[in-house]
């Protein structure tokens, strides 16, 4: 039986029930529980560095009315941080390569941070659809333009986070696979192959917690502009 490259990315089954939300709770259950003690363990006390630092750099580009939205902010780049991540363990299945889960994540956030621009400052909300200066033939052309790309930001964050670890968890099951394929043939090509595959697994690992980012902080730069 023919097996695709593409069989990786489907959501596994249980008794025709899908798992994915099983996939999708676990990264939760992992992060410890604060506790009442004064001084934390050194895996608390790191965890609660990596959240403080992240959250500064979030927080950076937004004014002060956009700061209440720190905690969701957070909470998201470490769930997306920690799935991506879960889903580089061999024999694991990985949420994020799903464009449904990464646009369900998008659009009620970049939504609701349209609709906060349209009630705090209307006008300046919908100045984004006109530029200053627009000759007056090109202003229906323009506003039209704007439109369009105005909502086909939940579909870039989807797509973008989607096609970066859909291409990254190919290239490894393709050298992986190439790999094994040399290794009784040409031991010194696959040992070869295999230390390209190591590289490649920790640029994976970059990319993973990069487009976590990304992702968080696109959707920062959105609501910037309207807070």
């Amino acid at each position: 039986m023919t097996v695709s490259l593409f069989d990786q990315f489907m959501s596994p089954t249980l008794l025709g029930i899908p798992l994915i939300a099983l996939a999708i709770t676990l990264p939760w259950i992992m992060y410890p529980a604060p506790t009442t003690r004064w001084l934390n363990s050194r895996f608390l006390a790191l965890q609660g560095w990596f959240i403080n630092r992240f959250t500064q750099q979030l927080l950076l580009p937004l004014s002060l009315g956009g700061h209440k939205w720190a905690a969701l902010l957070t909470s998201l780049m470490t769930f997306l941080i920690t799935m991506n991540m879960l889903g580089l363990l061999p024999y694991t299945f990985t949420p994020t390569t799903q464009l449904s889960l990464n646009l369900g994540l998008a659009t009620p956030l970049w939504l609701a941070t349209i609709i906060i621009g349209v009630r705090n400052q209307p006008t300046h909300a919908l100045g984004h659809l006109l530029p200053e200066g627009t000759p007056g033939p090109l202003i229906p052309v323009l506003i039209v333009i704007e439109t369009i790309s105005l909502f086909i930001r939940p579909l870039a964050l989807g797509v973008r986070l989607t096609a970066n670890l859909t291409a990254g968890h190919l290239l490894i099951q393709l050298i992986s696979t190439t790999a094994f394929v040399l290794l009784s043939s040409m031991p010194t090509v696959a040992l070869l192959t295999s230390t390209v595959l190591v590289l490649l697994t920790l640029l994976e690992v970059a990319v993973a917690m990069i487009q976590a980012y990304v992702f968080v902080l696109l959707l920062t730069l959105y609501l910037q502009e309207n807070v």
